[in-house]
């Protein structure tokens, strides 16, 4: 019976599905991991996301504030009279305004000497903004007329934190007794910190001038350049995808076309830019530094990166669609058009979209072709003229303001920076919406 017993022995006893093995076990564990390591990569890629925005929005911060002088001011006609008399009738205006603001000053009580030299380091020509105004408003004569004057960028960075009694060294722009003036203005709830709607609307600004320096007119140059691309991109984009997608036989021509769009998508920029110098400006004798040159060098950018998320829209409709069109006797055109072409149509907006985004921020092809920040001066005189006028773009006026050496113009570009992203934003928030407009499920 023994030996029976060992030559069948019983059965192994059957393993609960309840219980896991070894191999199980470590298959779950090595899942949760990869779990881990998962979050831990999302996790840190928030992180430094939080970061930088912090900082950018830290940093560009303060460009938007600036720090004013509020002194109601009255001229009285025989004043008016007696300044334009004078040889120098801006000096006899600064003069009278020193005299008013050291008025206020008594009537708070306190008593501090400085004269127009002084003024001028803080608020700059205060008698040609006085004069200009009632020039332009002689009705003013004889009222209190309030004035906000803009400080300097050396006051404003008083006020900010740049610059302190310790660092500062007397200059043609700023002495530490000018300090006191500017701590009695504060006692005397004269000087006070404002939004700057000029950094807003403004143009860039001179190099000794910092606080009036704004962002305004390359904002519009960065609309027309926008505008140029949009119209040649998109058109011509999707008509190209559509051909090489639906209709272009495959054969080594095509291919090589295909090789040669993938290729383009991964040239540098500033090749782009080299491309537009020499073809557009010095073959064409197209404006130099206008926004429709701009935009054609951005557009021969942003067509590759179109075409192929174009291709990858129409690659996604279900080959089913264009079979029941053609099915139910709609020709090769009417089912590309009136069926694929609009499911596609989510991904083509998107896509286009995206383009854009990333030639709103290019800046290198721009410098090439003159788009630098001090060509904008002013905004365009009309539609026509915002394309051909010289002009800049928000990243190359970012570029101009962050290489020149005052900090203030630091602060401004990254403020600057601020509203880049925020342009950014809503045309990626714009592609969101659009694509879940015309998003149709099948």
């Amino acid at each position: 019976m023994t030996d029976a017993s060992m030559d069948n022995p019983p059965p192994a006893r059957a393993r609960s599905l309840r219980q896991a093995d070894a191999n199980t076990r470590r298959r779950n564990a090595a899942e949760k991991r990869f779990r881990a390591y998962g979050m831990v990569a999302i996790l840190t890629g928030l992180f430094f996301l939080t970061v930088l925005f912090v900082s950018i929005i830290r940093s560009g911060a303060p460009a938007f504030t600036r720090t004013v002088v509020n002194v109601e001011f009255t001229l009285t006609q025989d004043q008016m009279d007696a300044a334009e008399s004078e040889l120098f009738k801006t000096k006899a205006y600064s003069n009278l305004f020193i005299a008013a603001l050291q008025g206020k000053l008594k009537e708070r009580g306190m008593s501090v000497e400085f004269d127009e030299a002084a003024i001028e380091r803080l608020l700059g020509k205060v008698g040609g903004t006085l004069r200009a105004h009632y020039k332009e408003y002689p009705d003013d004569v004889g009222k209190p007329v309030p004035f906000e004057l803009a400080a300097s960028s050396r006051v404003d960075g008083y006020y900010k934190g740049r610059v302190n009694r310790e660092t500062l060294q007397d200059s043609r722009f700023l002495q530490l007794s000018d300090l006191d003036l500017v701590d009695a203005l504060e006692e005397a709830q004269i000087i006070k910190q404002a939004f700057s709607w000029t950094f807003i609307t403004g143009a860039d600004s001179g190099v000794d001038n910092p606080g009036g320096a704004g962002i305004g007119a390359a904002v519009v140059g960065s609309f027309f350049m926008m505008l140029v691309v949009l119209v040649l991109s998109l058109p011509i984009g999707v008509a190209a995808s559509i051909y090489l997608e639906e209709f272009a036989p495959q054969n080594r021509f095509t291919d090589l076309i295909e090789v040669n769009i993938s290729n383009l998508a991964a040239v540098p920029s500033i090749v782009f830019g080299i491309l537009g110098l020499a073809v557009f400006i010095q073959f064409m004798h197209l404006p130099q530094s206008a926004p429709l040159v701009g935009g054609l060098v951005l557009s021969l950018m942003t067509l590759p990166t179109i075409i192929i998320s174009t291709r990858a829209s129409l690659k996604a409709v279900p080959p089913s669609i264009r079979d029941a069109a053609l099915g139910v006797g709609a020709s090769k055109m009417q089912a590309v058009f009136h069926h694929v072409l609009p499911l596609a149509a989510p991904g083509i907006l998107t896509g286009t979209i995206i383009g854009l985004a990333q030639a709103l921020g290019e800046t290198a092809p721009l410098l090439l072709i003159g788009m630098v920040g001090f060509v904008a001066r002013g905004y365009p005189d009309g539609f026509v003229a915002g394309f051909t006028e010289p002009n800049s773009a928000m990243p190359a006026q970012i570029y101009t303001w962050a290489a020149r050496a005052d900090a203030s113009f630091y602060e401004k570009a990254w403020g600057g920076i601020i509203i880049l992203l925020a342009f950014l934003l809503t045309m990626n928030i714009i592609a969101i919406i659009l694509r879940r407009r015309f998003e149709r499920r099948w």
